[in-house]
């Protein structure tokens, strides 16, 4: 069992009631008005693109990109590298192909984009469907680990502090979704995202220094420390050695991380589609630095650390950030070290905390705004009425991922986060890749994408080896394990865009008729003109 210092452990709870306190401070300050739509679901875009590209990266750098990165890499290396690469490249993608068409598109969420072009409340009820089962797990996930986290840091291992701590960490989520809206919860991203920074420069420059900043030095300790010597820096360790096993797992990380509705409604909160431009450049500037300072934090720990030491505090390396933080500061650690531990332990509490609110806003956004008042709905709701149901939402999606998360604290996780990103890469990708630049493309082809993608990634996903058949599967004692990839991607996204297009060419008058009415879209998603809908 992991120890901590009575010092650290003191300082890190003062950090953390500090941080709740500040952040609840800054969402009631920054706030909407109670009927003020724009300003909730936008923040009116008064964010620079230096502060709007922070939350970006906040939002996209969630707690499971953080912690897994580093114990992928710490426990199997050149997998967890790869890893790490294809979360950049998958904002790399967003920023040059999909960011500005979609800043020019949408008005406040997903749904807005979609039924542009193809107008109607079965496409807007689809995409709140879509957009709450791809975005649960992660929540679920994330605040499933959040009780044993805190256990860890703080040193309360019992079982009722750690489904009370998943509790009091869901209701502070509902809490930021629902004051702060979308400016309240891009500032809390924001501080996480200066913390984070902070925190990960400076252990990483500790790792370095013990190997005199000697990156050779440091993988070469690395091969020796994970126990797996040449084969650590090899492909394919993570999959049994499949490569076609890691091409999907990456593809799908590529196609799905940066398209997940959290992410895309940052998107809206720019002013113009130059600021939307260079909001991503600073959002893919800080993801490229902060996932270089984990590849080395990550490294580290299998060197400092080591592989048998890793795995006895948490079989998927997920406490290795803190164990090399602590290793790199010594058995007897100055005022200074003790400080920069509750740094990092403040950052990691950030970053549960702010992923969870930005995801939690999200499912909000989309229920009240595409599913209620767009989809079941035939008359506009008022203002104030559609705020109330966003409020009301983020703490009914709120209480039902809490409430999912203690029952499911005990089980390997995994396959949720997996299942997230197949959705995203299977269902968000492609319809939004044909609904920005197919002419003919129809709503047929929409729903059906949706329908087709999402529901292809949760039947794959149920057979996988990360739901039942192995030691690290959601359910160990069971084998129902038929499909024979770690992820979904390989069959699902191909049949993601394989239905759109299907069902688009099978109805070539309503193709015609979206054919004639590209233009005028065309147009505005090219320069922003009467971008904005109701």
């Amino acid at each position: 069992m992991i120890s901590f210092s009575s010092e650290a452990q003191t300082m890190s709870l003062v950090a953390f009631i500090t941080v709740i306190t500040v952040t609840l401070l800054l969402c009631v300050m920054t706030g909407p008005d109670r009927d003020d739509l724009g300003e909730f679901y936008t923040g009116y875009r008064s964010l620079s693109p230096m502060q709007s590209g922070l939350a970006i990266a906040g939002d996209y750098i969630s707690a499971s990109t953080v912690l897994a990165t580093i114990g992928v890499i710490a426990l199997i290396g050149y997998d967890g590298l790869t890893l790490a690469l294809s979360t950049v490249l998958s904002l790399v993608l967003m920023m040059f192909l999909l960011a500005e068409p979609l800043r020019n598109a949408g008005r406040f969420t997903m749904g807005d984009v979609f039924t542009r072009r193809t107008p109607g409340p079965a496409v807007r009820m689809t995409t709140a469907a879509v957009t709450l089962v791809a975005l649960l797990p992660l929540v679920v996930f994330q605040l499933a680990g959040a009780g044993d986290l805190l256990a860890v840091v703080l040193g309360f291992h019992g079982e009722g502090f750690k489904t009370g701590a998943i509790v009091f960490l869901g209701l502070l989520m509902i809490a930021y979704a629902a004051i702060g809206g979308m400016k309240g919860t891009a500032f809390i991203q924001i501080v996480k995202t200066v913390v984070l920074l902070g925190a990960s420069t400076a252990i990483a420059a500790l790792i370095l220094n013990r190997f005199d900043f000697s990156v050779p030095d440091l993988l070469d300790a690395a091969k020796a420390g994970s126990g797996l010597g040449d084969l650590y820096l090899t492909s394919g360790m993570q999959f049994g050695g499949s490569e076609i096993d890691m091409i999907t797992a990456q593809l799908t990380v590529v196609l799905g991380a940066a398209v997940l509705p959290h992410i895309t409604m940052r998107m809206f909160t720019a002013r113009s589609a130059a600021a939307v431009r260079r909001s991503m450049s600073w959002a893919v500037s800080t993801v490229v630095v902060t996932c270089v300072l984990l590849a080395v934090i990550g490294f580290g720990a299998a060197a400092i650390v080591g592989h048998k030491v890793l795995v006895a505090g948490d079989p998927q390396g997920k406490t290795a950030f803190l164990m090399v933080s602590q290793a790199v500061m010594g058995a007897d650690p100055t005022t200074f070290e003790t400080l920069l531990f509750t740094a990092v332990a403040t950052a990691i509490f950030l970053t549960l905390l702010a992923s969870v609110a930005g995801i939690t806003l999200a499912c909000a956004n989309t229920l009240a705004h595409d599913f209620i008042a767009h989809g079941l709905r035939r008359s506009n709701l008022s203002p104030f009425k559609e705020m109330a149901i966003a409020r009301s939402a983020a703490a009914g999606v709120g209480l039902v991922a809490l409430f999912l998360a203690a029952a499911a604290r005990e089980l390997p996780l995994q396959a949720m986060v997996t299942l997230s990103f197949c959705i995203g890469a299977s269902a968000v990708a492609p319809a939004l890749v044909y609904s920005l630049f197919w002419r003919r493309y129809t709503r047929r082809g929409l729903l059906a994408t949706l329908i087709v993608g999402a529901g292809s990634a949760l039947i794959l996903m149920t057979g996988s080896n990360l739901v039942s058949g192995t030691p690290q599967a959601m359910f160990p004692a069971q084998d129902f394990n038929w499909f024979p990839f770690t992820t979904s991607g390989l069959v699902s996204v191909p049949l993601g865009f394989l239905a759109g297009w299907i069902a688009t060419i099978r109805s070539p008058r309503e193709a015609a008729v979206q054919e004639q009415q590209y233009e005028p879209f065309e147009t505005t998603i090219l320069t922003g003109a009467s971008s904005r809908e109701s």
